[in-house]
């Protein structure tokens, strides 16, 4: 097996699993259970979730992967004419190979700041839109899609997602959030909003495991129980149901034992911080302050090649003819030894 010898921060789920998840999917492995996450591994799972995030009566679902997820939650909340809106840089806008519009429905982007949609941006452009007298000929606002962290890494504070969700609720759309990273937006000391804030405040979220400690899959989380009917067929539709549902279960059953999904990200965030810092006393631009674990700077072209020998990382945009804007990713599992080298090869002229 030939193992891969560069540094690896392109992103947050090249890894495999937690240990704890692996070993206990290896404790189970010979038990026979129901299928499509009927067994008790999963309702155990879900029951310790609404707990977490002290909604009771809460419906939970586990899905395969976020873009499955993203796509089947959006197709369940619209009508076939309306649309969702979401910023411009927002994952579903930017890097979904269009599965929203596949799905029959258009993602309306706005403008972003750090990542972020504004209260005030969204009820703008509401308003002017049902202010055409002509909106009977144009897709329909439906939903409000941002996500927890940003794509840039960046944070809503509680206030901002309490303005956000006042204005779903006065114009009667639902606010959901992409929580893909949710457990480094939980560790971050920057961070105010709880699970209990999102299950009092959004109509879906959901809470990411792909890239934080699972070997793959998602919790969906509808606080309010009926919210979408018939949630379980329509996630079979979009082929996001899986036979063996236990596996799911049991990965999250082991993050929401003894507040490991709330834990699993502080390493990570420590680090990534660690590498912002690095990047500004080496005298290269910061492209943001990012306050979670991922991490963006202005490289010189001239010196993205000798990086690139020796370090994975994620091509972003150009910043100009000369520079590009790069992000290093940090993980739950990324070890302190290869930030240290990371940095040094940053010190370097």
């Amino acid at each position: 097996m030939t193992m891969n010898t560069k540094l690896s921060f392109a992103s947050d789920y090249m890894e495999g699993a937690h240990p704890s998840i692996l070993e206990t999917l290896q404790e189970t492995n010979f038990l026979a259970s129901p299928g499509y996450g009927t067994d008790s591994f999963t309702e155990s799972a879900k029951q310790k979730i609404r707990e977490a995030c002290k909604a009771p009566g809460a419906e939970v679902y586990f899905l395969v992967g976020g873009t499955q997820t993203n796509a089947t939650v959006i197709d369940a909340l619209l009508q076939s004419y309306q649309g969702v809106i979401a910023a411009d840089t927002g994952h579903v806008s930017m890097h979904e190979a269009g599965a929203i519009e596949h799905s029959g429905h258009k993602v309306l982007t706005l403008p972003h700041e750090l990542g972020k949609l504004s209260a005030e941006e969204i009820r703008a452009y509401l308003k002017t839109f049902w202010s055409d007298e002509n909106h009977e000929h144009m897709v329909l606002p439906g939903m409000v899609y941002i996500s927890q962290p940003t794509e840039y890494g960046t944070l809503y504070s509680k206030k901002e997602l309490e303005d956000i969700s006042s204005v779903c609720r006065e114009y009667q759309i639902p606010l959901y959030v992409d929580g893909a990273r949710l457990a480094y937006a939980l560790a971050s000391p920057a961070n105010d909003v709880s699970l209990q804030d999102l299950a009092e405040l959004c109509d879906v979220f959901y809470i990411g495991g792909t890239k934080c400690g699972a070997l793959f899959g998602e919790a969906v989380v509808i606080p309010k129980a009926g919210r979408i009917p018939h949630f379980f067929t329509i996630i079979k539709q979009h082929g996001a149901l899986l036979a063996k549902g236990r596996i799911l279960g049991i990965q999250f059953d082991v993050l929401f034992t003894d507040h490991l999904y709330e834990q699993i990200g502080k390493t990570a965030v420590a680090l990534a911080a660690k590498i912002q810092d690095t990047i500004k006393t080496a005298g290269i631009p910061l492209y943001l302050e990012s306050p979670t674990n991922q991490v963006f700077c202005i490289m010189e072209n001239a010196r993205l090649e000798a990086l690139g020998n020796e370090v994975e990382y994620s091509f972003w945009e150009k910043a100009n003819e000369t520079h590009t804007v790069i992000r290093f990713a940090t993980s739950w599992a990324t070890q302190e030894e290869n930030v240290e080298k990371l940095c040094e090869l940053l010190r370097r002229e």
